[in-house]
């Protein structure tokens, strides 16, 4: 049985998105980071968060090109 885990580390984010840690505390910085849980020391992005941080990004580019 396989377990599948719905968030990811930060370490984790950054590879599926192929993003550097600064890159993702920049998004932090701007307000442009997906939404985060901390669950006990870590933080986490939720497979949703990360879904909508996407949508987002895919908004604000078509929005900057026309």
């Amino acid at each position: 049985m396989d377990l599948v885990f719905e968030a990811y580390s930060i370490p984790e984010f950054c590879a599926a998105h192929r993003i550097s840690r600064a890159s993702f505390y920049n998004l932090i910085n701007d307000g442009k980071a997906p939404r985060t849980m901390k669950v006990g020391t870590r933080v986490l992005i939720s497979k949703e968060a990360a879904a909508d941080w996407r949508k987002a990004c895919e908004a604000m580019s078509k929005s900057e090109a026309a």
